[in-house]
């Protein structure tokens, strides 16, 4: 239908490798509580929510150099869809991270 979609290698690539490393972090922080590291929990927390809001604006970014938007095509409903539910789940998360 003539969408031009992202080079999957570029942004969308760098959101992955982001959402894998907060993983990571949270465990970090996770297991550091367990422990009772208290500096390092707060370490892997920080660390936890630079990630989610380095992700939350590369999102905003993604979306406001995208050659489509959302009432094009199957394709563009579902991007934006499935995107920015994973992107509010993403900001809910980061801020009840932040909370606590």
């Amino acid at each position: 239908m003539g969408v031009v979609t992202f080079d999957p290698l570029g942004v969308p690539l760098l959101n992955s490798v982001i959402l894998l490393s907060s993983g990571v972090s949270v465990t970090w922080a996770h297991h550091a509580l367990i422990k009772g590291h208290h500096s390092q929990t707060v370490l892997g927390l920080t660390v936890t929510i630079l990630l989610g809001g380095y992700f939350t604006v590369l999102q905003a970014y993604e979306y406001l150099e995208a050659r489509f938007n959302i009432s094009d095509s199957v394709f563009g409903s579902t991007f934006f869809t499935a995107t920015g539910f994973h992107g509010l789940h993403v900001i809910v998360g980061t801020l009840f991270l932040i909370a606590s």
